[in-house]
């Protein structure tokens, strides 16, 4: 590895090099391209419904067999990774977004504001984020870009915190002290210098950040306040198959087990970035 090498180049590096987190990238990618494209890969539309196949056992025709409405559960996997995986990335950058500008202008301050703003991270880190999710959800109605937004405005502390840690090493090296003493502006000491040589830390935490962000989804979902009917999500499907897994197990096995696969793939890919960059 050299200095020279870009934080996503760094970041394949370490994927590549390990085979059990290049088997877990393998698996994630296929799992994405397969549910953003689930037009083409799902043999049936996760709406249509069969009465007459009403919680079908697997079949040929319906590999992972059918649930309450006969509809196709294969299908509706698919179709409810993309809305899982969207809110993972989407949220996630909201996210970073947040985490990052407050982050980097903490640590530029210093002195008083930055312990203020640091304090109220502080501060937060003690709310009850689900229940505020929650509270949103109930407010404002349960809208997917409200979902996108309000999951990504609560996921953002962790990542102020590294990238204030990180302002705070990098304003005091050499480089940035020259470019101070040149008359760079803090702004352009900020996206000149801060930002580049944040963005592996950034790249971790974001990929340790996406799993959290689809089990919360899950979770609202579960119980009802994320992803409405009749679009599915991982967790709507869980929910569902959670009412009939006495008579239909498969309606349950199936989505929780590419959900646990896909979370645990993701953690491990985070992880292994995690370990690469320190």
């Amino acid at each position: 590895m050299t200095s020279h090498d870009s934080p996503l180049a760094r970041a394949w590096r370490a994927i590549r090099e390990d085979p059990l987190t290049l088997a877990a990238f393998g698996f994630t990618a296929a799992m994405f391209l397969a549910c953003a494209f689930a037009e083409f890969t799902a043999p049936y539309d996760y709406s249509s419904q069969n009465l007459d196949m009403a919680l079908s056992a697997p079949s040929l025709s319906h590999p992972f067999g059918t649930d309450v409405l006969g509809r196709d559960i294969l299908s509706r996997i698919l179709y409810g990774g993309r809305i899982s995986f969207s809110v993972g990335f989407l949220a996630t950058a909201v996210a970073v977004l947040i985490g990052t500008t407050y982050g980097m202008t903490s640590g530029m301050a210093g002195g008083k504001i930055d312990a203020l703003m640091m304090r109220f991270v502080d501060a937060a880190y003690s709310m009850p984020f689900t229940i505020f999710v929650i509270l949103l959800m109930v407010a404002f109605g349960r809208s997917l870009w409200l979902i996108f937004v309000a999951i990504g405005a609560v996921e953002w502390l962790v990542m102020a915190r590294i990238v204030r840690g990180m302002t705070l090493d990098i304003k005091m090296k050499g480089f940035s002290e020259a470019a101070k003493a040149l008359g760079e502006s803090p702004t352009g000491i900020m996206f000149r210098h801060i930002l580049p040589n944040s963005l592996g830390a950034i790249l971790v935490c974001a990929a340790l950040t996406v799993p959290s962000v689809m089990l919360l989804e899950s979770f609202l979902s579960f119980l009802g306040l994320g992803v409405q009917a009749p679009l599915p999500s991982w967790g709507t499907l869980m929910k569902e198959g959670a009412e009939y897994m006495e008579d239909a197990p498969w309606t349950l096995f199936f989505p929780a087990l590419f959900f646990s696969l896909t979370l645990l793939c993701l953690n491990k890919i985070g992880a292994t970035l995690s370990d690469f960059e320190r």
